[in-house]
């Protein structure tokens, strides 16, 4: 079930953007530059949980479309970093509005109370599937 809802969350999110040239899977890597552009392309890897062969892919479409610019760092040639462009930063609000606008949607009709109860059970069930260090 909780499957099901994130794909169908997901997926109205991809619907709103469309229109922006943003395609399913970009949210992320945009919020990321968003919260710190100029990140490299391990780094934004890392922060968007997306291995590098599949981000270099991601990158080089967005770079298409005018959303993101690649540039050399100035201190290290042998590393390439990922900048909004003017319309990746102007796309991004939209993509945050999307995602507000689809949040309003699945949370209607709840009461403040249900929400925060629902939020503390998701940070439970994600605190029992993170994985425990070994005692030594």
């Amino acid at each position: 079930m909780m499957s099901h809802l994130l794909k169908m969350h997901r997926r109205t999110i991809d619907q709103i953007i469309h229109p922006y040239d943003v395609y399913p899977g970009q949210p992320p890597l945009l919020l990321a530059l968003s919260a710190e552009d100029g990140l490299s392309q391990r780094e934004l890897a890392e922060r968007i949980h997306n291995k590098p062969a599949t981000l270099t892919v991601m990158v080089d479409r967005m770079e298409k479309t005018g959303l993101v610019e690649r540039q050399p760092d100035p201190t290290d040639q042998r590393v390439t970093r990922v900048y909004l462009t003017d319309k990746g930063r102007e796309v991004t609000v939209h993509v945050k509005e999307a995602i507000k606008a689809t949040d309003e949607l699945t949370f209607s009709h709840f009461l403040p109370e249900e929400i925060l109860l629902f939020r503390r059970l998701l940070l439970q069930m994600q605190d029992n599937l993170r994985p425990k260090e070994e005692d030594n």
